[in-house]
């Protein structure tokens, strides 16, 4: 198979991954649903990630009482520079009034602004995370003839002071930080590798003959886009947040046809002129975005996708041109025409240009 261009993906990066706070948050879930129904806590436990990889866990500092168990891992975020790496995550079950419910507890955020993908009000646990901690919750109840009315509280010890050192403050997410995650797994953040591995990516397109590649922010663009266009597996290059690296080596090494594809936040980002789009190093202007689009409601927003649920369509389709624009202007005389898609959460196409 010539996935081989991935070198994120591949042992022979040389750099480890690691796991999630969510995929952390699941194996704890397990670990201290075990110790409240089986009476005794595992060792180890293991967990099915979304995309069917199994990990095992270490089980540390576990503690019952009446009624109540929780357990702790120890994030392990491989060779990324996570400033959650080294964290405990723990969970603490007990029985609900109903359903799999969850609370923050010491570290772990509240949401406090609209736009986010989780609602104001509600602990910053992200939608997949729970999703995986429920199929948890489902699969032990089954396991052991319980209900799966069981309450889940999430917390990280440092998480407090470690939320200061990221942009949670500024999202409106307050007292911690945040239950994160789509895969499971921590790709290990290397610039160098990962531009790297997006130029053999294009390398392996041209020698196979392919006039029409991708580049994409993440899995659920990536799945998008491949869908839209029927493209095979090798036309998809691992952009990630590097659209700058992507675009100045096909300026060099041109392949007839690239389609970038992203979620509203990233292209957002690549509409104002961002060529990295990692939240740690660019941010989205809200007063040029309002300007851009004609409304001022958008310069009191807290991200993109609030501005998204204003404005709609006329945004998506503003950025998508927009991007499209910064595309062309970095390509420059290169033969390759460009497109963008841009989509939701969901996967869903929201605006195209091109």
């Amino acid at each position: 198979m010539p996935i081989v261009i991935r070198m994120s993906h591949e042992p022979t990066d040389k750099l480890r991954r690691g796991w999630t706070t969510g995929a952390c948050a699941a194996a704890a879930a397990k670990a201290a649903l075990e110790g409240l129904w089986n009476g005794a806590f595992p060792d180890r436990v293991q967990i099915t990630l979304p995309r069917g990889e199994a990990p095992e866990f270490d089980v540390v500092n576990p503690l019952r009482g009446a009624g109540w168990a929780e357990a702790g891992i120890v994030k392990d975020a491989g060779d990324d520079p996570d400033v959650t790496h080294g964290c405990e995550i723990r969970v603490r079950v007990e029985p609900s009034q109903g359903g799999v419910q969850f609370r923050a507890g010491k570290g772990v955020g509240i949401v406090t602004k609209p736009g986010l993908p989780v609602p104001v009000g509600e602990p910053a646990i992200n939608p997949m995370p729970r999703e995986m901690i429920v199929k948890v919750v489902e699969e032990q109840a089954a396991n052991y003839c319980k209900t799966n009315n069981i309450t889940v509280f999430i917390s990280i010890p440092s998480g407090e002071a470690i939320a200061e050192k990221t942009w949670n403050p500024r999202l409106g997410i307050k007292g911690g930080l945040s239950i994160l995650g789509t895969t499971g797994i921590v790709r290990p953040f290397s610039c160098a590798a990962w531009i790297a591995s997006i130029h053999r990516g294009v390398d392996v397109a041209r020698a196979s003959g392919l006039e029409h590649v991708a580049g994409c922010t993440g899995s659920t663009s990536e799945k998008a886009v491949r869908a839209f266009y029927d493209l095979s597996e090798g036309a998809m290059l691992d952009m990630g947040d590097f659209a700058g690296g992507l675009l100045k080596y096909l300026r060099r090494h041109p392949v007839p046809r690239l389609t970038i594809g992203g979620g509203i936040g990233k292209l957002a980002k690549l509409a104002q002129g961002a060529m990295d789009l990692h939240s740690a190093r660019t941010q989205v202007d809200f007063a040029a975005l309002a300007e851009l689009v004609g409304d001022p409601r958008l310069e009191k927003v807290n991200t993109v996708l609030e501005a998204f649920e204003i404005s709609g369509d006329n945004l998506a389709k503003t950025i998508a041109e927009e991007a499209l624009g910064q595309v062309r202007k970095h390509l420059q005389s290169a033969p390759v025409q460009p497109d963008i898609i841009v989509v939701d959460r969901a996967g869903n196409i929201i605006a195209r240009a091109g």
